[in-house]
């Protein structure tokens, strides 16, 4: 049984994986050792761990799942990895600064890769910000894009003018907005709606047969207002992080 922890900007999160089944998945505004010690005591059955972080230093986390999850006795048949850009991974990655290459946009791109190997394909994944990962049809990961997510936008906006306020995400379908409130809902929403479409419509104008996936903590947002992604074949995983992780893991317990 594989324990997957994927420590973001916003939330952590803890996925229990039996092969490539997904169990069960955790999330944490605040991951604490007690937690850990809480899945240590309902899934003594872990044996292969991947720590992923995007923020800060893991090595008190790191060194309380060898200690805890990995006695002497189990260490020769197990395995842990703290993933790394010296991580070896099932997809060749021709990104060319993999060492500020962010844990959460590799993991997506080999669990999309895992998806559809041998085709193009690009992840669409809205969390703190937006970001665009490709991996073509010979398995490289090329890149992508990063830009500001939606709450971001929001934020900017109410930071850095003297009287606009923050406003807070809702569902919202005009064009036009007829006071301050929808004026910036419009412009947001719409802005990354056109954004993300737009970016989509390039990525398919130079890679044929294009499968596309959205994935990440704001999908909520995408899939409500996807109605201009119409005749676009798009597949919507919620889980791409964690599947990637333990596909990474999968990959190097093989090894």
């Amino acid at each position: 049984m594989n324990l997957v922890i994927d420590i973001g900007n916003t939330l952590s999160k803890a996925t229990i994986f039996d092969g490539t089944n997904l169990k069960n998945l955790f999330s944490f505004k605040n991951l604490t050792k007690e937690k850990l010690k809480i899945l240590h005591r309902d899934y003594p059955e872990i044996k292969n761990i991947i720590l992923s972080s995007v923020v800060g230093n893991t090595k008190e986390f790191s060194d309380f799942l060898k200690t805890n999850f990995m006695p002497s006795e189990k260490t020769k048949d197990s395995t842990f990895i703290k993933l790394s850009y010296k991580t070896k991974l099932p997809i060749e990655n021709l990104y060319h600064s993999p060492k500020t290459l962010g844990n959460d946009r590799i993991a997506a791109a080999v669990g999309a890769n895992a998806m559809f190997r041998n085709q193009n394909v690009l992840v669409v994944d809205a969390g703190t910000c937006i970001k665009y990962d490709f991996v073509n049809a010979k398995n490289q990961y090329l890149g992508g894009g990063i830009s500001p997510g939606i709450e971001m936008r929001f934020k900017a906006l109410h930071q850095f003018t003297d009287k606009l306020p923050f406003i807070r995400y809702e569902l919202f379908d005009k064009l036009i907005g007829q006071n301050t409130k929808e004026s910036v809902l419009s412009g947001v929403i719409n802005g990354v709606m056109e954004e993300v479409h737009g970016i989509i419509s390039r990525y398919k104008k130079q890679f044929p047969n294009l499968k596309i996936i959205f994935s990440g903590g704001h999908l909520k947002f995408l899939s409500e207002n996807n109605n201009i992604f119409v005749g676009y074949n798009i597949l919507i995983d919620s889980f791409l992080v964690p599947k990637g992780l333990n596909n990474i893991l999968n990959f190097n317990e093989h090894k």
